[in-house]
Parts: C-alpha cells; structure tokens; sequence
C-alpha cells in the first residue's frame, strides 16, 4: 500500500511540474504539425481515414486542451498524449503515405522529431 501510495503521489508530482514548453520544445512541435500538414498522407483516427490536413487540425485541438492542463513539458510528451493514440477511445492512430503500409503514428512522428534535431545547429 505505501508503495502504491508513493508511486501516486510521484505521478501527481510529475504531472504538476509540467508547464508551457520552451520556445525550442514548441518550435519543434510546429514543425511537426508542418510535417503532417504537407506530407500529403492519410491519418486513420479511430478507424477513419482523413487527409493531413484535418488529421493536424484535430491534434492541433488534442495540443491546446493539453496546453490549459499544463500536460506537455517537451516534443516527446506531444507525440505520446496528442499523436499516438484516441483520447477517447485509446485506439492507436496510424499514418499511410502514398502505396506504402500504415504506420502507427507514434513512431512516424519521433522519426521525423530525430531527423529535425539533427538538421539544427
């Protein structure tokens, strides 16, 4: 039970000491949303497919509640609370580009994330 209790309180402590993201952490996360914007591929959110577009438009709403809750810190904690997976639902997102197999969106955002960070000074 003690254990339990202390685990709690580390989350709630955790979750507490996340604030607005620096100007670097939300350069990246627009840059991410740009990503998807222009890459000109689906996103399967809860089993329906939309065009890039709408699929940005929805996080962009996922990001801002997250934003009043204080609940992203940094890019990382964007893809995994706003681009991985329903809120609602808890069904994985997934991306298709052009003919090639969807992809579980979480991944495909931290790869674009890893190739941005290494094109800055």
């Amino acid at each position: 039970m003690k254990t339990l209790t202390a685990l709690a309180l580390t989350l709630a402590s955790s979750l507490a000491l996340a604030s607005t993201p620096s100007a670097s952490t939300q350069q990246e996360i627009n840059h991410l949303f740009a990503y998807l914007k222009n890459s000109g591929c689906s996103f399967n959110r809860n089993g329906t497919w939309y065009e890039a577009g709408k699929a940005a438009d929805h996080l962009q709403q996922k990001y801002d509640y997250l934003l009043k809750k204080k609940l992203v810190d940094s890019s990382e904690d964007f893809i995994a609370r706003a681009a991985t997976e329903s809120s609602m639902s808890s069904k994985p997102y997934s991306v298709r580009c052009g003919n090639a197999a969807a992809v579980a969106s979480g991944p495909w955002f931290r790869a674009e994330l890893e190739r941005y960070r290494k094109r800055q000074p």
